[in-house]
């Protein structure tokens, strides 16, 4: 909504007008003012890059389907050659990110989709010859997903909460007739999917998640539905990953930290149970990997200190040597995906002067082809100042890394700093392009640190387990020691610093404002957790267990006693800086009530509090009028409180 704002002199002489833009009807805002249309304009540019999402390969021909944005949410497309036209096939209101096509003659695909950010995604089929589409799961409150398809293509297998919402069971259907629907196993717990069929069809391999340190698999017997546990019973402190049966199936392919401080790739015998390390002598994690249909070559990508490499290993060698692939351009790297002829490898390259696109990699002679170049809004790549890994220690002497992105170079003196803390807490910060931010690095002139504190993934296990329980505020602590690092650099101004994340990093930020009110400026918290007592009682039932393995249980009453103490909403009279905080209000994970009891609670105490919710949005914005308002809302945000520029 449009307004005209007048500003006018005591004496009622009019000194200049302004039109502004007004949250729309979707969007609940409170205590922000309206934004001035000089700010939207001026970011306009920022917000239309796009990138390109692989999907999947058509099993018969040299195209595959992508998703990517043309409006406000992204679509699922055809592409079928490299940098060719991108062909529309869905047309909803809700995102679509993932696509697989029926595996033999790819005459229909299946994808999910949810209703407003709620998560219960639904599977529908896509008919290519008319472009019908049909649902194929009950449409209710239940979250589906995670579909393999069996070898003959006839039929998928996929995880549901369908049977009581909790616990994400196995299903298989012929997505043809739906009415073949039919649960194979009943689980506890929410952290069950399906990883693979086997070559014969008669057994799937199935993933059960305890927590991010631990997890098990299991073959289950596809005609009686009996489960048998594959790795050892009763083995705790070990995680499994992806796996894949090998072309015989006579064992499995995955990846483990099992007996190592880094996730290996490794091969399991189902004989003999034993189990042959490929990649011991690199001392990073091995992140992903996919076999081609011949099972001849593994591709895998590790991730060294938040960056990732690519090899390519030879199955047929004694050995299994595996090499360097240097033909794609550096960066971050996903979405490995061999084609069925095995002759063509997929990869996703993103960098901090590119979004996301897709290479395919010739495997007999190391060709490449860009299939992708997604288009960037009229920025310039050569303007974007690469990423810099930086390390600084904590207050216990533990090494903490992050990324650096420095301001554009025309902008002289002492910078302000925006920390920018990933959610997880298992997650990482990864050096990607930058999208909407690179206008806070290119017009407002702040620098941008991704910290990736104690608790990342990326760094091995012992690191990765050093939050856990009650020893959650460590990582606040390491952004306190990042406030010391930033002191010490003579081109970052200490006194303007701006906190901000989502989901855990909320938390994180919302803990940094209690404990650091006097060393920030502002802090932005989006979908933060504000009490783990609460948002434990509130999160979906099917992420429970999962969750409480990483913070704390809540019903132990130490722990709830502790959840209390470091809770941010219970330590609100701290935070007497300006803070934003931004909810989705379909939000499974962090349900809307942890952003209002905060608000609630500072409001009271007088301290200066924006909100923005949107009611149809869930874990964080994905549809794109709504990120826009949020980003210029954010800009005008840090322009009063930040920069002091208004």
């Amino acid at each position: 909504m449009k307004k005209l704002i007048i500003y006018l002199l005591l004496s009622h002489q009019v000194i200049f007008a302004q039109d502004t833009t007004s949250p729309a009807a979707n969007l609940i805002a409170s205590g922000i003012p309206a934004i001035p249309d000089t700010i939207t304009e001026g970011a306009r540019r920022y917000s239309e890059f796009r990138s390109a999402v692989f999907c999947d390969w058509h099993p018969r021909r040299q195209e595959m389907i992508i998703s990517t944005r043309f409006g406000n949410v992204p679509q699922l497309h055809l592409v079928s050659m490299p940098l060719g036209a991108r062909k529309q096939l869905t047309f909803f209101n809700e995102p679509i990110n993932n696509a697989t096509y029926e595996p033999v003659k790819g005459e229909y695909f299946l994808f999910t989709k949810d209703k407003g950010g709620d998560e219960f995604s639904q599977i529908y089929r896509y008919n290519l010859s008319d472009g019908t589409i049909t649902l194929v799961t009950d449409g209710k409150r239940s979250q589906n997903g995670g579909i393999v398809w069996s070898r003959k293509g006839k039929l998928m297998a996929y995880s549901s909460t369908a049977r009581n919402g909790a616990d994400r069971d196995i299903y298989i259907m012929d997505p043809l007739n739906p009415s073949t629907n039919r649960l194979l196993i009943e689980v506890s717990g929410g952290g069950w999917g399906v990883l693979d069929w086997s070559p014969d069809d008669k057994q799937l391999l199935v993933s059960e998640k305890i927590s991010a340190n631990e997890s098990h698999y299991w073959l289950v017997d596809i005609g009686t539905g009996t489960k048998k546990e594959l790795t050892p019973q009763g083995e705790q402190g070990v995680y499994y990953g992806h796996a894949k049966f090998n072309k015989n199936g006579t064992g499995i392919y995955f990846i483990t930290d099992k007996d190592n401080e880094f996730s290996r790739l490794a091969y399991m015998d189902f004989l003999t149970k034993n189990i042959v390390f490929y990649t011991s002598a690199i001392k990073w994690n091995v992140e992903a990997f996919d076999v081609s249909e011949d099972g001849k070559r593994i591709a895998f990508v590790t991730n060294e200190a938040g960056e990732t490499k690519l090899y390519l290993l030879n199955t047929t060698t004694p050995a299994q040597q595996y090499f360097l692939v240097r033909t794609i351009p550096a960066g971050v790297y996903a979405n490995i995906s061999f084609h069925r002829d095995g002759k063509h490898l997929l990869v996703s390259v993103n960098t901090a002067q590119s979004p996301a696109d897709l290479y395919v990699i010739s495997t007999s002679n190391g060709k490449t082809e860009r299939w992708t170049e997604s288009e960037m809004g009229g920025i310039v790549p050569t303007d974007l100042r690469p990423h810099e890994l930086i390390k600084w220690r904590s207050f216990d002497g533990k090494e903490i890394s992050g990324f650096y992105y420095k301001p554009a170079i025309k902008f002289a003196g002492k910078r302000p700093v925006i920390i920018n803390i990933h959610g997880g807490p298992e997650g990482q910060s990864l050096p990607v392009f930058q999208g909407e931010n690179n206008y806070y690095l290119n017009e407002l002139g702040t620098a941008i640190i991704y910290p990736n504190v104690r608790g990342s993934s990326g760094y091995g296990k012992t690191f990765l387990k050093a939050d856990n329980g009650m020893k959650r505020e460590e990582s606040v602590k390491d952004i306190g020691a990042l406030l010391d690092w930033i002191a010490q650099q003579p081109n970052l101004d200490t006194s303007r610093i701006m906190v901000t994340g989502g989901s855990y990093g909320g938390y994180v930020t919302l803990a940094v404002a209690a404990n650091y009110n006097d060393r920030i400026r502002c802090a932005v918290d989006i979908v933060g957790i504000s009490n783990f007592n609460t948002f434990l009682k509130n999160t979906e039932s099917y992420r429970r267990d999962l969750r409480r393995v990483e913070y704390g249980d809540e019903r132990d009453t130490a722990m709830a006693a502790y959840f209390e103490k470091i809770s941010p909403v219970n330590n609100a009279q701290k935070i007497a800086k300006p803070l934003f905080i931004v909810q989705g209000g379909n939000d499974p994970r962090v349900p809307r009530t942890e952003s209002v009891q905060m608000a609630d609670k500072l409001r009271a105490n007088g301290t200066i509090v924006w909100y923005l919710e949107a009611k149809d949005e869930g874990h964080g914005f994905r549809k794109k009028n709504n990120v826009d308002f949020k980003r210029n809302a954010t800009i005008l945000f840090m322009k009063n409180f930040l920069l002091n520029e208004l």
